[in-house]
């Protein structure tokens, strides 16, 4: 039997807009099947040798994000990029403030960190208002990591021309919002047992990866499982695409949980 080291729980596969999106009556948007129905894009990650639990970004589903699971503990934040769909729940640590009697750990690169101080900057102020989020917040560069017992590795990948921070935690990788992953960022990735990465529609994108390019890209990193994220709508039913797929790589789903 394999020994496993990680939980995965999908919270959100979607891109910024969700799935469904506002005001669209397209095939995906009105489909009844569940697994068409996506929050903004975010992993948790549980050790399962002591009791650590990560969050990848907090985005503005996050407050229901952690209900519908019932999450009850965590204990950092890791950001990926300042935009909106990955960083506007970050206000919504507060109840883990609360319960936990301490401050939240907060991890993200200077132009991510930035933005938190600009858009959340009621929490960075000298004498805070009461009760407003308690955050220590790190700043990464390329250098890797720890967090109790877990090592991380952040991994360096562009989003056009923004940087965004991956994470490889153990054999597990998370990247979102990706259009190009220089030579030296991908060899941090070879030798991961799974692999998330984002997989907007079927067409090119300015900033994401199509599904053609993800494809391309699990294959030539030759990581035996693969889950693609950050969809839209515009990828395609989830039934019909994930027949499209080889059989080592698979669309991810909101709720769906892995062990690494």
């Amino acid at each position: 039997m394999q020994n496993h080291h990680l939980k995965i729980t999908f919270l959100g596969t979607g891109t910024s807009t969700g799935v469904p999106m506002i005001g669209c009556d397209c095939v995906v948007c009105t489909s009844t099947d569940l697994k068409d129905k996506r929050l903004r894009s975010s992993v948790l990650v549980e050790s399962l040798q002591e009791p650590v639990t990560l969050v990848i970004d907090t985005t503005p589903d996050f407050r229901y994000q952690m209900l519908r699971i019932n999450n009850r503990r965590l204990n950092a934040v890791l950001f990926t990029h300042p935009h909106k769909d990955h960083i506007a729940g970050l206000d919504d640590v507060r109840a883990y403030n609360y319960f936990q009697h301490t401050n939240m750990p907060v991890y993200a690169n200077t132009l991510t960190a930035e933005a938190l101080q600009r858009d959340f900057y009621y929490a960075f102020t000298e004498n805070a208002y009461p009760g407003v989020p308690r955050i220590d917040l790190h700043l990464i560069n390329h250098a890797p990591f720890q967090i109790q017992s877990l090592q991380i590795e952040p991994i360096w990948v562009w989003h056009l021309k923004m940087p965004v921070v991956g994470y490889r935690i153990g054999d597990f990788t998370y990247i979102t919002d990706a259009n190009k992953i220089d030579e030296q960022e991908k060899e941090k990735i070879r030798g991961s047992s799974v692999l998330v990465l984002n997989a907007l529609r079927q067409e090119p994108h300015i900033s994401h990866f199509s599904m053609q390019e993800a494809i391309a890209l699990a294959n030539e990193l030759s990581v035996p499982e693969v889950y693609f994220t950050h969809i839209s709508h515009q990828l395609g039913l989830h039934a019909s695409v994930s027949k499209q797929l080889p059989q080592h790589i698979h669309l991810g789903y909101d709720g769906l949980v892995l062990y690494v």
